[in-house]
Parts: C-alpha cells; structure tokens; sequence
C-alpha cells in the first residue's frame, strides 16, 4: 500500500485510485497513506462479474460509496467464502454514484474486441452506456502485447459510435518495475502452483507497474483526451469521501464518515431521550454505589455527563449498559475492562467494577470532548456464555445492522518462508527444514534496539499484528543449511531470502476478530462491505479493528474469559455445596495469606499473574496490597517491557536504586511508580503536566507512541511536545526559586501503602533513546536540560 502511494507521490500525481478485487479491504489504511503524502485518494473495486468479464468501478460521491458496499456485500454473501457471486443485474441496481471502466484484457468488451466480436462488443459497450450514461468510460492500455495498438484504436472507435469518453490506465499490479518478482510469486502462492508451472497464469511481461504520464505516452501519446479524461475523473470524485480529514491519523478532527446517525436508535421508555434515560441510570446507580455522594462523585458524575452529553454518546453507553444488564439477568459473568475503568459512568452503569474516585483514574484516557474516535470498551464475558451473549445483540439490532470485526492476519517468518519457498519450487524437506530452524525474528539491534521485544518477534506462533512497523530479517542459521540444498535451491536461495524478507507483515488472509462486533445505525451494507466468514452463519466486515476506529464506527469487543467461565462454575459449586450464593464482590482485596501464596509463585490457574515472566517477576516485587498486583501485571507488558522500566522499578522498590525525576514536574505524575511510566494514564499526565498538553492532544500522544502507530505521528508531536515542555519548566523555574530546572530529583522509595491503585498498564513504546534512569521520553530530557 505505501509503495503504490510513494511511487504516486514521487511521480508527481494528486490523485490514485485503489481498486481491490471484489472488496474494499485496503481503503482506509489506502487514505491513511494517500493523505500522509498529498494525494487525493479514489475508492473503486474491480469486480469479477459472472456474466460480463472484469469491471472496474469508482466511487463518485457518498452514494457511490455505499452503491460499492451493497453491491461487495450482496457478491459476497451470495456465494461461497471467497468465491462470490457479483453480476450485472446486481451492478445495474446499484449504480448510483459510480464511474464505470471497461475493465483489464478480461473486460466483456476488450475481451470481445481481441476475439474479433466487435457486434458483441458493441451490445455490451451499449448495455454498459444505458446504465452509467456519460459516467462509464472506455479503458485504453498498452502493455507492449503485439495486440495491444489495434485493441486501443478498436475501443476508441467503438467509445466514439457510442458517445462514451475513453481514459489511459495501466492495470497497475505492482508499485515499481522491480516489483514483477514478487508479484509472480504472490501469484504463485494464491494459485498453489510454482514458478515452473505458473506459466500463462502470470503476466506475460513487466509493464503492470505505475507508469507516470511520460512512460504512458510513449505508446498512447495518440489518445490524449484520454489522458485529461483521467484528470475528469478525479477532479468528480468527491474529496474526503471517508471524512478523515488531512493528516487523518495526525489529525485534530474526528471523522465525519458515519455523521450524526453513527449510533443505532436505542429504545428508551416513553417521555425520555436516550440521554435522560442514561441521567436517570446514573442516578440511580451512583446511590448504589456509593452510600454516600461526595462532592467529588457529583462533579466527576456531572462532568462525564457533560461531555458525553456534548459528543452524543448517551446511547452507546445504554448499548453496553444493556448487554450488562442482560448478562446479569443471565447470570452470565461479564465485566468491562481497559480504559473504561477510567469512567464514573461506566462504574455506576455496573459496566465495569472499578471506583474510579477511590483509585485517582483519568477519565481522558476514556473520552474526551475533543475524541477523534469512538471510546472503546472491553466486555469479558464467560466464554461458555459468550455466543449467547452474541446472538443477543444480533437479535436485538438485527443481523442488518451487526457483523463482526475482521482481523487482517499477516505472514510471519515462518509462514513467509514456506510459501515463498514453495512457490520457488523448494522441496518438501527442504521447506520444513528452513521453517523449523526459524524461532524468531533477527533484527539489526543498531537500527532498532526494543524491537526484539515486540511480540511479533517474540511469539513465532502467532500471526503478527497487522501495521507494526519496525525492520525485519531472517536468522543467519538459515545460511548454515546450504549444504541440504540441491542445485536449484542453491541458485534460488537469494532469491528466497529477498522475497521472504519483502513479503513480511503482508496481508495473508482475513479472520474474524476476537470479540469486536459492529453496530450501525443505517443497514450495514449501506456503509461497511462484508463478506461470509468461516464460521456458519457468521458475516465479517472487510475492515478491521483500526479501520472502524478511523471511521468512527460503534464497536463492541464482546471477549471471551475462560477464567470467568471457571468463576462461575466455582460460585455455582459452593451454592450447590453449601447453599450460599457468594457475592464476588464482598471478597477482602486485602488478605495477607493470598498474598504470600502469590509472593510464593503458587498462582497457576490465576488470572494474569500464571505465566512465566510474571513467575520471574513476583519474587522480586513480592506484591502485598492489590496496588501491588498492578503494577506487577503492568510490569510484564510490551510499553515497559520495551521501554526499560521493569528492572529499575524493581531496583528501586527493592531500595537497590535512588528513585529520580528528570524534573520535579514529573515527581506527582510518577511518585506511586517510583519514577517510571508504567501506565496509560501516566503518559497523558506527563504530556499535560510537562508540555502542557491539552486532553485530547495528550491522547494523541499516548496512541502516537503505541506499538501500532506511525512513527510520523510521533514526529509532527515532537515539536509541541518540546516548546510546551520549556515554556512550563521555565514557569516552574521562576516559581521554585533556586531549584533548577535540569536537576533529577532523587529519592529512596518509602514503604508502600496499601492503597489500591489500579491503572490501565501501558502498551506504548517509549523512544529507545530514553534514559535508563527514568521511562521519560527523549522530548522531556531535551526540553528539561
């Protein structure tokens, strides 16, 4: 996607359409990339009709946009998991909004041309005319087939009986010329066939590339009102069709994709709205939850209110307070988790079971006024229980308007290594042989220190997550088995390794996501495409969990707990042993036998505290209050794993090491974890208490860093992030005084309390630049000496 994007960019075009085959599955992450370099970015589809040959079709406008989805979705669920059934009844009644193009050599029309049917061409040109009207348009391309100058002159002619303008494409496959190889090896690996035996299955030559307008004229100079109907086209379609704004990521503006119907009607009892309705709630819920109403719980009540009332959020807390309440009528165990713990509304919703006031949480990590996305809450539910609980919603919303989330699985080493192989005509033996040696990722620890941590690298058997950027390489062990090689597997083996190596984090297939479900006001097909998914009677949409998040589509993360199915197995043995129906919630948080099991590392079967590193961990923290059991968890994490901050918070709890501040600005911020971010919220209040961040911009921030994000969001941060920081150190110079504001504060850390303070654990990665006696990040140092 980025290399298509580049060579756009670096060619001097503005605009580039992306037409994936029977789906939309790159669009949004095509956007993101399209903007990020200037381009005006087109959203069509190359439709593989049953009953008239390859079309392509280009969104126009809104209407164009959701005629795409309806007819992708309609193709999709007609026919079998990736076999679909589009056809040109199904075109015709939903073409509102689209350009038409003829389509490649696999057109109906081209097709009838080069086979000398030109009647057939003629009725197939006139039937395409009487539907898009002047809105349908011959495609004209050379890629120097001997054929090639006749079939563009024929087409022109034939465009001309019919009124149509004709446009020069170059049915682009590939972003580069260097990119024929791994294209025909792609092409390999979907067809299950080798090198050897592709043949006619690949492109007879290299010329499928993204030419710029020199490289097309040299053979279709002669047609030069198609190359200002290519200009026509784009200049039509609507810009910011997907309301990302520029910048999209980087950007200050939530999306308008979805508008104000994002959320489906929610029915709430006559004489309410949806948000007096969830005013009531809270009301109701704040007196049981608290005894007694502080003035702190009604501020913290009324502004969550405030805001959620300000961004039209009532009924997506009513959608998940409801699923909840079905639960409990169910006695399904169900709780929410992440950073809707940061929420006093979720709290007293009993959508989630954590007193933010009691544990000092920041319900910006939550939601702001300003959000560009939608909040997100996690519902674990018992995993006995979970397909309940789905149907639910399915029944409650209808299969129209729900589907879930698609995960976008991508090759890992060992998966790129035996296809690539494979399609290089490598032996069966020699396959498993290459695959076994590979245990991981290698990489060059000079380019990119932390990225060895990550848990792509660290988890062979697992697919990586879609959009993690880092360099990647194969092991050095591969060299030593040269000598199993046969003759053409020597020859081949650079190869090999290059493909390998370029094929890595490439999309391999879709999967149903772990628990997000989509939720739309309007008919689903009329603004995502979906397609069937392995499971039965399930539907998937063709975009993932980052995709709806930019789009700001309702999602829910319905996840599946087995320990919660094991909790209430237990409850429901003790009611049967003893007739008493335990309330969970009764249970001390502080019992010192628990903790010394737990400081003993007899905590197989407990929840995050079971594995491996937290059993090298726990003796070295020897948590004793439940403030301690979370930052033991948050400890063994990806953010402070990769960041350096586990071994100098257990050096400093263990008293073995000073606690510092790169600034006293910082010492409220991260006194409670000894002077290292360890989570979320911490990074927010560092970007606000230290450059002065607002919220949302502190959010921005927090998800710049995270092991999902672009590295060039960091860097447009960069800069604020240093002129905020030394114009509050200044301030806070002049206000201390004396004390410096390049001083480290140092300090032995005290025994800790048993006050609980939970936090989300932090999954960011903080720059590997940072100082190994502090997780600051390297903005801070350099704005605080």
């Amino acid at each position: 996607m980025g290399d298509l994007v580049d060579a756009a960019a670096d060619a001097g075009m503005d605009a580039l359409a992306l037409t994936d085959t029977n789906g939309l599955y790159g669009a949004v992450r095509f956007a993101n990339a399209a903007r990020e370099r200037g381009l005006k970015p087109l959203y069509g589809a190359e439709l593989h009709l049953l009953d008239a040959g390859h079309l392509v079709v280009i969104a126009r406008d809104r209407q164009g946009w959701t005629s795409l989805c309806r007819i992708i979705s309609a193709a999709q669920l007609a026919g079998e998991k990736t076999k679909p059934r589009a056809t040109f009844a199904l075109v015709r009644e939903n073409a509102a909004g689209l350009f038409a193009l003829t389509g490649c050599a696999h057109g109906a029309v081209p097709r009838a041309v080069r086979s000398g049917d030109l009647d057939a061409a003629r009725e197939t040109l006139a039937r395409l005319a009487s539907v898009f009207g002047e809105r349908c348009y011959v495609e004209l391309s050379d890629h120097l087939d001997p054929d090639d100058p006749a079939v563009c002159d024929t087409l022109a002619s034939l465009a001309g009986e019919q009124g149509l303008g004709c446009v020069v494409t170059n049915n682009v496959h590939y972003a580069r010329p260097e990119g024929r190889r791994l294209h025909d090896v792609l092409r390999c690996i979907d067809l299950g066939l080798t090198l050897d035996e592709a043949g006619k299955a690949l492109k007879p030559n290299g010329e499928y590339w993204l030419k710029d307008e020199v490289s097309l004229r040299q053979r279709l100079d002669r047609f030069d009102e198609a190359f200002r109907n290519a200009r026509v086209i784009a200049d039509a379609c609507a810009d910011d069709l997907l309301g990302l704004g520029p910048g999209v990521r980087g950007g200050d503006a939530p999306s308008t994709f979805v508008g104000k119907d994002r959320l489906p009607g929610f029915p709430v009892p006559e004489g309410h709205t949806a948000f007096s309705f969830l005013y009531a709630l809270c009301q109701e819920g704040a007196r049981e939850r608290y005894p007694r109403i502080t003035p702190a719980v009604s501020r913290q009540l009324a502004h969550e209110l405030d805001v959620i009332d300000r961004t039209g959020l009532a009924e997506f807390f009513l959608i998940n307070w409801d699923v909840v309440r079905f639960c409990k009528e169910r006695r399904i165990p169900a709780q929410g988790r992440g950073s809707a713990a940061d929420s006093i509304v979720a709290y007293v919703l009993d959508i989630t079971k954590v007193d933010p006031i009691k544990h000092d949480l920041l319900f910006e990590r939550f939601l702001t006024e300003d959000s560009r996305t939608m909040p997100d809450i996690d519902l674990d539910i018992a995993t006995n229980d979970r397909e309940e609980v789905i149907q639910y919603v399915y029944a409650k919303y209808g299969e129209r308007y729900a589907a879930m989330v698609c995960n976008v699985v991508t090759y890992r080493a060992r998966s790129a290594s035996r296809e690539v192989a494979k399609a290089l005509g490598f032996r069966a033996e020699t396959i498993d042989r290459m695959a076994k040696s590979i245990d991981q990722y290698h990489v060059d620890p000079t380019i990119y220190p932390s990225a060895a941590m990550h848990p792509a690298y660290r988890h062979p058997g697992r697919e990586a997550e879609h959009g993690w950027e880092g360099p990647r390489a194969l092991p050095d062990t591969l060299e030593g088995l040269l000598e199993i090689f046969d003759a053409k597997e020597r020859e081949r083996f650079p190869l090999f390794r290059e493909l390998t190596l370029a094929i890595a984090d490439f999309p391999r297939h879709l999967s149903i996501h772990n628990g997000g479900m989509l939720i739309t006001a309007q008919p689903l097909v009329d603004t995502v495409p979906i397609e069937r998914a392995t499971m039965p009677g399930r539907n998937v949409a063709q975009f993932d969990k980052r995709d709806v998040e930019d789009l700001g589509l309702v999602k829910m993360d319905l996840l599946g707990l087995r320990t919660l199915s094991l909790v209430k197995d237990a409850v429901a043995d003790i009611e049967a042993r003893h007739g008493e129906r335990l309330d969970l919630g009764t249970i001390p948080m502080d019992d010192p036998a628990v903790y010394d099991l737990i400081c003993e590392v007899d905590t197989i079967g407990l929840f995050q505290v079971e594995s491996r590193a937290q059993a090298q961990a726990l003796p070295r923290v020897r948590p004793r209050c439940f403030a301690d059991i979370v930052v033991e968890v948050a400890i063994i994490r990806p953010g402070p794993l990769q960041g350096n901050a586990v071994n100098p918070y257990i050096r400093r709890r263990q008293g073995k090491e000073p606690v510092r501040y790169a600034h006293p600005l910082l010492e409220p911020v991260l006194k409670e974890t000894l002077g290292v971010i360890l989570f979320q919220e911490q990074i927010l209040r560092v970007a606000m208490t230290v450059a002065g961040f607002s919220p949302a911009a502190a959010d921005l921030l927090r998800r710049a860093m995270s092991r999902a994000r672009s590295s060039a969001d960091m860097e447009r941060l960069r800069g604020p992030f240093v002129d905020g920081a030394r114009r509050k150190t200044r301030s806070s110079t002049r206000s201390r005084g004396s004390r410096s504001s390049g001083s480290a504060r140092a300090t032995r850390p005290r025994s800790r309390s048993p006050r609980t303070t939970p936090r989300t654990s932090s999954s960011t990665t903080p720059p590997s630049s940072m100082s190994r006696s502090s997780t600051t990040s390297r903005w801070a140092s350099t704005a605080l000496r």
